[in-house]
């Protein structure tokens, strides 16, 4: 074999080995951003269980308080409902944006009943729920990250050939409904 001949040899299977290296990297990555989507959803899911956990106690102890106002706990129950039929994101986050609205009005109606605001429990459940609320929100933010990122890394070149070869499609991010982006008003009111 004439030495030129060993060199483009070399040459091509530096190039296909660095090739297939390259390939690999972006399919590992790629696997990489799908399972950081999936954690971070199941992150999401788990605080929203916990939300929903709290809120028959939350209900429970206002109910004594509130009895006339059996529509806002129609509302809360009905949301809560809506969540048990969900099978896609898209799905999930409107039924989620539901029981955020409910929850709002139910907090709203609560603010009516000075001895339900002065109850320790309902307190601790207000306090915790919203607790609850910021972690959600927050790992929202990550999972949407996480999305945008996957999103347009698979819609990139040489990224979209390795996305389109493992059948990796786009995902959904968690998207606020409109009607929880309007400002809420406040009233403050004096007591004497």
């Amino acid at each position: 074999m004439h030495p030129g001949e060993v060199i483009v040899i070399v040459l091509v299977l530096f190039a296909v080995i660095g090739t297939i290296g390259y390939a690999l990297s972006i399919y590992n990555s790629l696997v990489a951003l799908k399972n950081n989507i999936s954690r971070s959803w199941a992150n999401i899911d788990v605080l929203l269980k916990q939300r929903h956990d709290e809120l028959p106690k939350l209900i429970k102890v206002c109910e004594g308080y509130m009895q006339h106002e059996r529509a806002v706990f129609d509302k809360l129950s009905e949301a809560r409902g809506a969540l048990s039929g969900v099978k896609t994101v898209a799905q999930r986050a409107d039924a989620e944006n539901q029981l955020t609205r409910a929850l709002g009005q139910f907090f709203a109606v609560a603010e009516a009943y000075p001895d339900l605001k002065a109850n320790q429990s309902f307190l601790q459940l207000q306090n915790r729920i919203s607790e609850l609320e910021n972690h959600i929100a927050d790992r929202r933010e990550f999972y949407n990250d996480t999305v945008t990122t996957f999103n347009t890394r698979i819609q990139q070149i040489p990224d979209m050939y390795v996305a389109g070869w493992l059948q990796l499609g786009q995902h959904d991010v968690f998207q606020v409904d409109a009607s929880d982006r309007q400002d809420v008003g406040i009233e403050f009111k004096m007591t004497a």
